[in-house]
């Protein structure tokens, strides 16, 4: 025999004590890997010496919660603003709905009534109506409602665009409060349905993307726009990109004996870099009846709110000199147009309204408002100051949320009862964040 190691198998050799035989089963454990320590609660561990792999791994773990965030903003921007302004559109549709039915229906040509002078009387007959002056007599006339601004974030109209399935309520104004509603009506120009060049701006991207398409309009597209006095179809002529300075180039009023409509949006897509417009001119053989540009006086501060179904104060004079409907020729027809009231109550006369266009409705103190509205098409960072306390209280009271619940998983020496207790008011509380830093970013049109 070998002089190798006996082998488990063979008998011991004669001598070997019976306690030295290691016996099957010992072999085996010889043969086994050696176990290693229990490894112990991270809540036992000592603490990590603050070297440079302290250092790191705390930059790795802030680099990947800062990289969690940001997708969690983009989530929120793309569907939880969609979220909110899902709920205020069912709310102003509503509004829209309830003021349309009180508006007693859209106003025709025939709306202005012309009440036929009174024929003279005979030397013997005396009759109810004889005018007070010498002067010869005339007619009185109502003309057709027009409407008036509504207070900035209330409904104004329902946008609507066949080839592109687009149905919004437009409120009134394009603060970044107002547009996360839905598009706005930039407040400085005409009113859809009115002479002039009526501006509308919408997000593109967040807010449920109203204006997401409005690139795919072509050239005869139909853009219908349903206001408290009547139903409006304009016919898209064109789209150009412009740079965020070019608010005077797409959206003061350029010939105001011509009803225009302007949609304005970001471009290109998730970016706030340029600016898309869309031009339309109204189709008058499908339209209700247009109006002169609504402009307060100029000593009033502010526009009145606008009451649907309320007319224009009746003309009704003996003077000789009282002016008569006027007539409006454009391109594509002739349109009728307001007569000017000369009662004193305040309403501007057409030709004074189509001539000043603009400005006229600056000086009656829109021209702060056209400001704010050239600063909004600009886009810029930080334009909403009022943020900042918003953030920094949302952000700590972020902060507070989960020290908590790490502190309550601390004490109790469980992770998941420390993430179950903190879930909820973190999710709240990052949401309110996340809606206060979405003020500091460009109103992304």
């Amino acid at each position: 025999m070998s002089g190798g190691p006996p082998s488990a198998l063979e008998p011991p050799a004669p001598g070997t004590p019976a306690s030295a035989d290691p016996g099957p089963l010992t072999q085996l454990e010889r043969l086994a890997p050696p176990t290693t320590p229990a490894r112990p609660s991270r809540w036992d561990r000592p603490a990590e010496p603050k070297d440079w792999r302290w250092f790191i791994g705390g930059l790795g773990r802030v680099l990947i919660s800062v990289g969690v965030l940001m997708f969690a903003f983009v989530g929120y921007q793309l569907y939880g603003t969609g979220i909110q302004t899902a709920q205020a559109q069912n709310r102003l549709e509503d509004e829209f709905e309830d003021l349309l039915a009180t508006a007693g229906g859209a106003p025709t040509a025939t709306d202005a009534i012309t009440t036929p002078t009174t024929e003279p009387a005979a030397p013997d007959t005396v009759p109810a109506t004889v005018p007070t002056s010498t002067a010869p007599p005339t007619s009185s006339t109502v003309p057709a409602a027009r409407l008036t601004p509504p207070p900035q974030g209330d409904p104004l109209a329902k946008l609507t665009i066949p080839t592109i399935d687009l149905e919004w309520v437009v409120i009134e104004g394009v603060r970044p409060s107002d547009l996360e509603d839905g598009p706005g009506h930039f407040p400085e120009t005409p009113l859809p349905g009115q002479y002039g060049n009526a501006a509308i701006a919408g997000h593109r991207t967040t807010h449920g993307q109203p204006f997401n398409r409005i690139d795919e309009l072509q050239v005869g597209d139909e853009v219908i726009v349903e206001t408290f006095v009547g139903r409006y179809t304009y016919l898209v002529t064109g789209q150009l990109i412009v740079g965020p300075n070019d608010y005077q180039q797409v959206i003061p009023t350029t010939d105001p004996t011509v009803a225009t409509l302007t949609l304005t949006s970001c471009h290109p897509k998730f970016s706030a870099k340029q600016r898309i417009v869309v031009t339309a001119v109204l189709d008058a053989d499908r339209s209700d009846l247009v109006t002169a540009p609504y402009a307060p006086p100029a000593d009033q501060a502010s526009a009145p709110s606008a009451i649907p179904g309320d007319d224009l104060p009746v003309t009704a004079s003996s003077d000789a000199t009282t002016e008569r409907p006027t007539e409006v020729t454009t391109p594509d027809s002739t349109l009728a147009a307001t007569p000017s009231p000369s009662d004193g109550a305040g309403t501007p006369s057409i030709d004074d309204a189509l001539a000043g266009g603009t400005g006229s409705l600056a000086t009656a103190g829109l021209a702060e408002t056209a400001s704010a509205s050239e600063d909004l098409f600009e886009n810029s960072w930080f334009s909403d100051p009022d943020a900042f306390p918003q953030v920094a209280i949302w952000g700590a009271l972020l902060t507070f949320v989960a020290l908590a619940a790490t502190a309550l998983s601390r004490r109790l020496r469980r992770n998941w009862v420390g993430a179950l207790a903190g879930i909820g008011p973190f999710v709240v509380a990052l949401y309110f964040w996340f809606e206060n830093v979405n003020r500091l970013l460009p109103p992304n049109l």
